[in-house]
């Protein structure tokens, strides 16, 4: 065999391995979020639970929450455990972020104080649990940092939909949370590419 061919069939092999590879990676978890008694479907932190015997590293990507108009933008922000999400005031007035609990934890509360327009502060989220944010310059604002224990979740548009990503097949423990809703929590098996799941969270 000339050098030729054995080069093509080791760039076959190649190509073969890495679309296993990528077919691996390529499931998704995706659904609908209906709701009874609350407002609205939509900003419904939908996340995978905590995975037995698997840790995962720090993102080393950023989240930006933008203070804008005199809201915080995303209103609801979810992240992985570990993320540091960083606020940015792009208002003309000064802005304030703060927390007064984590998950009604009082002892994770921060303040990370006041800062003008085109300036923006970091914080990295350690802690499990949802991040009530407000402003002491502005008491209408409000906004939700959801911490999940893994890199799989979504946030629900406004028809309720979702979609979670690049999640390997397995038994999984998918939960919600929402700003007016009860907590639901369903099993899902991904076996194959796709699992769809339909949630109901209710007042």
């Amino acid at each position: 065999m000339n050098l030729a061919k054995v080069v093509a069939k080791i760039a076959v092999a190649a190509s073969i391995t890495l679309a296993l590879a990528g077919a691996t990676w390529a499931n998704e978890i995706k659904g609908k979020v209906s709701v009874q008694g609350i407002k609205s479907a939509e900003n419904i932190a939908v996340y995978v639970d905590v995975i037995a015997d698997k840790k995962f590293d720090v993102p080393k990507d950023h989240v930006v929450i933008d203070q804008r108009k005199i809201a915080f933008i995303p209103h609801v922000v979810a992240v992985q455990q570990g993320t540091t999400v960083e606020f940015l005031n792009s208002d003309p007035v000064g802005h304030n972020v703060y927390w007064p609990s984590v998950s009604g934890n009082k002892k994770l509360s921060h303040n990370l104080g006041t800062w003008p327009k085109g300036e923006k502060k970091p914080f990295q989220f350690n802690d499990l649990g949802v991040a009530s944010l407000l402003c002491n310059v502005h008491p209408e604002m409000s906004g939700y940092v959801v911490v999940a224990p893994t890199p799989y979740f979504a946030v629900t548009d406004k028809e309720g939909n979702f979609e979670i990503k690049n999640i390997p097949a397995g038994k999984y423990t998918l939960k919600t949370w929402s700003e007016d809703g009860k907590a639901t929590i369903q099993a899902v098996d991904l076996g194959g590419a796709t699992a769809t799941v339909d949630l109901t969270v209710k007042k």
